[in-house]
């Protein structure tokens, strides 16, 4: 490992106190921006579901929604290797700096993009397009601002320096989520027809102000230390990926690191809104409110835990990170249904539903394309459940019985929505979380707990990135895991 770190110890004097805070700025708010771009969809994906996918059904026009927001997370590693590739080859700076402007761009062109009732089938062809082109900047992005702050930091202060980078994500979803909620409220009825637009129309005065101040950075001192040198990498994808030396490194780095804090930093800002809205029936405008102030206060520990890495070693914090992901997230998560909806929490331990049938009968109830049909009697019940946001267990038959739901004391034979919208309601569970009963301060108390255990698994991540790899091929390298291990 020190011979990886020892290129980026060489020029640890890398620049005066006030240009590494203008590095760190710099650096910092372009990721921002571009984090807000990406999310952006994520939060108006209701409203996209209608505007572009209008020809199917309202259902399944949201799946392809959902799909198109994949399609950004899927590009991802395809960025990480053609921007790091550059950014190893031709400079840190330029590089980073040709992400921001493509993915302020794409941005920029969805406020503009003509809807389907305007072009047809055009319209959500040209946008999952330019949502791919997103995909593939910010797949140069991180890795590039993570590397070139990392280079620029002292010893001893790379954790809390680079941690700057970490905070980026959430501070780039509490913008998407606070100028959503703005444009809402000052467009009201019209935020539909074209409100929706001003977010993604807005990213050009971020990507102006984001561009104006990267334009006055200088290139990372340890590539040009290796320049001036002579020992710039010809070859970064077959020197990262085709010499077994770093690409057992490379995939410590998926598998081992960016994997699991992967699913603790979605868990705690991206499922746990979803948790809330879908599952206990919370107002969606209530919970976005909530999981902002949440994510106000547990941003600063990202930072924290990027600079207590530097004080312990980096190993230790993403460790009890992980561990506490593992023992906390399910009886946290537990805990929000009783504090967000109580009246659900209670019918389901006192009239707990169990949906009784051969499992052949029953199928996998996946369809994004909206053509499968799910008519068995099984089918039927779970998918009412489902879309009741009502939590069930399953239990086998033997072969050829027939679907039976329990609900609490009641049986129900066979598919009867009648019946199962008369003992649901009898058994308690409500239709939506009655808004007087929500413990609000526990709610933001647990979703502030989420963030904080993924912050210590996200916030020395940068840090422990670089330091994996050598400066040669560092971009490349430590881009690739990242975006793999979160997409």
């Amino acid at each position: 490992m020190s011979e990886h770190v020892q290129p980026m110890e060489a020029v640890r004097s890398a620049g005066t106190s006030q240009e590494t805070q203008k590095v760190i700025f710099a650096s910092s708010l372009g990721t921002v921006f571009e984090w807000y771009d990406f999310f952006l969809y994520g939060a108006l994906a209701a409203v996209i579901s209608k505007q572009f996918f209008a020809g199917v059904n309202d259902t399944t026009a949201f799946i392809f929604a959902l799909m198109a927001f994949a399609a950004g997370f899927i590009v991802r590693p395809f960025g990480a290797l053609v921007f790091g590739r550059l950014g190893d080859m031709i400079g840190r700076k330029y590089t980073f700096l040709a992400t921001i402007v493509l993915m302020g761009l794409a941005t920029f062109c969805v406020g503009l993009l003509p809807t389907y009732a305007s072009i047809g089938i055009a319209a959500p062809i040209i946008l999952v397009v330019l949502r791919m082109l997103q995909g593939l900047a910010l797949g140069g992005e991180y890795g590039g601002a993570a590397t070139y702050v990392a280079e620029h930091a002292p010893m001893g202060k790379r954790g809390f320096h680079t941690s700057w980078i970490q905070s980026t994500a959430t501070l780039g979803l509490l913008l998407s989520l606070l100028v959503v909620l703005g444009c809402r409220y000052f467009t009201g009825d019209q935020f539909e027809v074209w409100g929706w637009r001003i977010p993604f129309l807005f990213s050009i005065v971020l990507l102006g102000i984001s561009t104006w101040i990267r334009l006055s950075l200088h290139e990372s001192p340890a590539f040009v230390k290796m320049k001036e040198e002579g020992k710039l990498c010809k070859s970064p994808l077959r020197d990262s990926f085709g010499k077994w030396d770093n690409l057992k490194v490379v995939l410590i780095a998926l598998f081992s690191i960016n994997a699991g804090q992967a699913v603790t930093f979605y868990a705690a800002q991206f499922y746990v809104l979803f948790f809330l809205t879908q599952f206990l029936k919370m107002d969606p405008a209530l919970a976005n409110s909530l999981l902002i102030v949440s994510v106000t206060i547990g941003a600063p520990f990202f930072i924290f835990f990027g600079w207590l890495s530097d004080k312990v070693g980096r190993k230790p914090v993403l460790m009890i990170g992980l561990l506490l992901a593992t023992a906390l997230y399910f009886p946290i998560f537990k805990t929000l249904a009783h504090y967000a909806n109580p009246a659900i929490d209670q019918a389901s331990r006192q009239a707990p539903i169990t949906v009784l049938a051969d499992p052949a009968t029953c199928t996998f109830q996946f369809d994004p394309v909206g053509k499968a049909k799910f008519d068995s009697p099984c089918d039927k019940v779970k998918t009412f459940l489902v879309k009741q946001g009502l939590p069930y267990n399953s239990e086998a038959l033997p072969a050829g019985s027939a679907v039976q739901v329990s609900i609490g004391e009641v049986k129900i034979d066979g598919y009867d929505e009648a019946a199962l919208r008369g003992a649901v309601t009898l058994a308690g569970y409500p239709s939506q979380a009655d808004t007087q009963l929500i413990n609000k301060p526990m709610i933001v108390a647990l979703i502030v707990a989420l963030i904080i255990i993924s912050a210590m698994c996200y916030g020395p991540l940068a840090a422990l990135m670089v330091e994996l790899f050598p400066t040669r091929i560092r971009y490349t390298s430590m881009s690739l895991p990242y975006h793999i291990g979160n997409g």
